[in-house]
């Protein structure tokens, strides 16, 4: 069999398996959550909040609701040398993200059914 023969199967045989793959996964929510930051997110954003009083504070001086804190965790790099995940129970983590103009750090205290906003902070004030 020729080389062109055998890219074309080739090409045909993948193009299939492309079709078949979007027919399956098509309308489900696929992720490919590999890398630390991207898993240490989605696992604090799939648990129910809650605040520590300074972090309520700080919320209700600054006149934020739930869905910005839920993006400034979402889409938040996770600081991993400043992140206690040595901890034997709930780990806490040191989330750094952008509101209006200005650097804000989040930790948050990551446990097994829930999360809790340990504290929030302008860095640039």
């Amino acid at each position: 069999m020729k080389f062109t023969q055998r890219l074309a199967y080739y090409l045909g045989g993948f193009a299939i398996g492309l079709i078949i793959l979007m027919f399956f996964l098509n309308g489900k929510e696929a992720s490919c959550d590999y890398t630390p930051n991207a898993r240490t997110v989605k696992n604090i954003s799939s648990k129910p909040i809650t605040y520590s009083n300074e972090a309520s504070e700080f919320i209700n001086k600054n006149s934020l609701d739930s869905t910005t804190i839920i993006n400034l965790i979402k889409y938040g790099n996770v600081d991993f040398s400043k992140s206690k995940t040595k901890l034997k129970s709930c780990k806490i983590y040191h989330i750094d993200n952008i509101y209006k103009d200005l650097d804000i750090e989040l930790n948050v205290e990551n446990c097994d059914s829930i999360a809790k906003i340990l504290s929030m902070r302008y860095i640039n004030e």
